[in-house]
């Protein structure tokens, strides 16, 4: 793959580096805080919202959490991975023969959306031709988005497999270079400029550095290039994932000690969906960088979300609010930070990775439910009720 072949440094100054390339592309997201979630987080969960699961029994941690959310549901396409698909492209433009070349035969990807979106923008703003396969389950508002931007969709089944097999057949044909989703350094740089970001924008309005950053982790991508930039700053770095028929492949990974290649699960976090790559693994596996994985339910990750929509105001997809999720309802996180961050407690970044989601989409995900969302979202409506925001 030309200059996307070479290699390129999975350091701190590699995010830097990248961050310099695509400022004139991506949004600057804001961070916003919320004292409602921050105290709803410090409170201990009741002794009947852990009945059923691996805590029961267990006293509730009673952690102290401020909480400093990164929007990239606010980026350009709706979430983050427009990083990626912009810092990938210029590194490929660094060469102008490859570059010239790429007008004529293209680039291709697979996604379920985001990534999709993202690299259709991205080369329609190169004027280079995006072929991308995406499965047939896909959003159907993130299939509309990504033809809107002039892309040639091509479908596919859910797997991974499955999806690599119409690639290779779509390179076949056109002779159009791959731009990964997720497992390439490219990408991963990136994405991880995102946490540069959020390290900045956190001093400038507390005055003090985070102590954690939580995100949302399917393929890694974004996990890895976060970590990535955390490097040398003292701040801990943690993962999430939806655990929804073990689509916590790198939570299972890290336990076994080795990389877990496929997923199958229709997690309602749809972005969530992928397995770990090769590079992805290498650095979340790496305890320096990412120092552990934490699985949420659905109904959590719905509790999580309803909070978002409601208390804050702010439109998100389920993928972006398992790391919410974890730090509400993970008692193995939250002892951790009840443990370690004492009584000053802990000021937890933590990334909405996107909101590519439709009202009729939102309907249906909280259709039929009542108001107590089982003992999660009950949990959760009964000490934010009682919260000042």
């Amino acid at each position: 793959m030309d200059r996307l072949e070479q290699t390129l440094p999975l350091t701190r100054e590699g995010v830097q580096a990248a961050h310099v390339l695509i400022k004139q592309h991506v949004h600057l997201t804001p961070v916003l805080t919320n004292t409602t979630l921050s105290n709803l987080a410090s409170a201990p969960q009741t002794v009947e919202a852990l009945l059923g699961t691996e805590w029961e029994g267990r006293t509730p941690a009673r952690p102290k959490i401020r909480f400093w959310f990164k929007c990239e549901n606010l980026q350009r396409i709706g979430a983050f991975k427009v990083r990626g698909a912009f810092h990938a492209l210029e590194q490929l433009r660094q060469d102008p023969a490859t570059f010239e070349r790429l007008k004529t035969s293209g680039v291709v990807t697979h996604s379920s959306g985001n990534h999709a979106q993202a690299l259709a923008l991205a080369a329609r703003t190169f004027g280079i031709p995006a072929h991308i396969v995406m499965p047939t389950i896909s959003t159907p508002s993130k299939i509309a988005a990504t033809q809107g931007y002039g892309a040639n969709v091509i479908f596919s089944g859910s797997t991974s497999q499955e999806r690599e097999v119409v690639v290779n057949d779509v390179i076949a044909r056109t002779g159009a270079m791959l731009i990964p989703p997720y497992d390439h350094p490219a990408i991963i740089l990136g994405q991880g400029t995102l946490c540069l970001e959020l390290q900045e924008q956190v001093k400038e309005m507390s005055g003090h550095s985070l102590n954690a950053v939580i995100a949302p982790c399917g393929g890694g991508g974004m996990l890895s290039g976060v970590a990535l930039s955390c490097i040398g700053t003292g701040i801990r770095v943690f993962g999430a994932e939806p655990s929804f028929q073990g689509c916590d492949d790198a939570r299972r990974g890290l336990l076994a000690g080795e990389r877990i290649t496929t997923v199958k699960s229709l997690t309602i976090a749809d972005g969530l969906r992928t397995p770990l790559g090769v590079h992805t693994w290498n650095v979340i596996s790496d305890p320096a960088k990412v120092t552990a994985m934490f699985a949420v339910t659905e109904d959590q990750i719905k509790a999580a979300m309803r909070l978002v929509l409601e208390r804050m105001k702010v439109v998100v997809e389920p993928s972006a609010v398992v790391g919410l999720a974890a730090a509400l309802f993970n008692e193995n996180f939250r002892t951790l930070i009840e443990r370690e961050g004492g009584e000053s407690g802990w000021d937890l970044g933590v990334v909405f990775s996107g909101g590519n989601t439709t009202v009729e989409a939102i309907g249906k995900l909280f259709s039929g439910q009542e108001r107590d969302v089982g003992k999660v979202g009950a949990q959760g409506e009964r000490v934010a009720e009682n919260v000042a925001g």
